[in-house]
C-alpha cells in the first residue's frame, strides 16, 4: 500500500483533525502543504484532487483522493476503536460531526481565519460579532452535553471529540472566552493526555 498523502495547510483544525487520528493510528503519512493564502487550492492541478478548491485533501492510492475533514476522519477510524461499531453510537457520531461542520466550525473556525490568520479584523467587525454569537450558542450545546459525560459518545474518545477539539482548543484565536465553559475545559485536558496526542503547531 502506498504512503498517504495529506495536502494541507498546517494552521487549518480540519486538518489538524487528520494528522491527530492519523498519529494516534499510528499510520504513517506525507504532509504536502497547500498555501491558501496565495491561492494554492484553486489551481488546475488542485482542482483535479478536489473540484471544490479546499483543504484538506487525503490522496489514499494514486489517483484515488477524499476531501471534507470529517469524511476523512471517518474513513480513517472505520474499524478502528475511534469508530463505535454499535449502529446508534455510530449515528450519534454522525450527528456530533454534522453539528461541528454547520453549527461550530462555520462560526468558530471563521472568527479565528480572520482575526488570526488572514488578519481582516476591521473588515470583518460586524461578521465577527454575528459569528460570535452563533460560535457561543454551539459551545453552550457543548458544555450542557460535557456536563453531564467525559466524551460525546458513550463517554469514549471517538472522533466526534477530535472534530469538536480541533477548533474549539483554539477557539482564544478568535477571542471567544473558554473560562465559562468548565465542562469544555476539562473535556479539553481529557484530549490533551490521550496517548499519541498531537499539538496543532507539530
Amino acid at each position: 500500500m502506498k504512503m498517504l498523502k495529506l495536502y494541507e495547510y498546517a494552521s487549518s483544525g480540519n486538518c489538524y483533525k487528520i494528522r491527530l487520528l492519523l498519529n494516534q493510528l499510528g499510520i504513517a503519512y506525507q504532509r504536502i502543504p497547500v498555501d491558501i493564502l496565495k491561492g494554492e487550492s484553486r489551481t488546475a492541478e488542485f482542482l483535479m484532487m478536489n473540484p471544490v478548491g479546499k483543504i484538506p485533501v487525503l490522496e489514499i492510492q494514486p489517483g484515488q483522493y477524499l476531501s471534507e475533514s470529517n469524511a476523512i476522519i471517518y474513513y480513517l477510524a472505520d474499524g478502528t476503536d475511534f469508530l463505535p461499531v454499535d449502529r446508534w453510537e455510530r449515528s450519534q457520531v454522525m450527528q456530533w460531526l454534522c453539528f461541528e461542520q454547520y453549527s461550530h466550525e462555520p462560526n468558530i473556525a471563521t472568527v479565528r481565519f480572520w482575526m488570526s490568520i488572514a488578519n481582516i479584523t476591521e473588515q470583518k467587525r460586524d461578521e465577527i460579532a454575528q459569528k460570535q454569537e452563533l460560535g457561543y450558542a454551539a459551545l453552550r450545546v457543548m458544555e450542557k452535553h460535557l456536563e453531564q459525560h467525559k466524551y460525546f459518545v458513550n463517554d469514549r474518545y471517538s472522533i466526534a471529540d477530535i472534530a469538536l477539539y480541533a477548533y474549539t482548543h483554539v477557539a482564544a484565536e478568535g477571542n471567544f472566552n473558554l473560562s465559562q465553559f468548565p465542562a469544555i475545559l476539562s473535556w479539553l485536558d481529557r484530549i490533551n493526555s490521550q496517548p499519541n496526542y498531537l499539538t496543532i503547531s507539530a
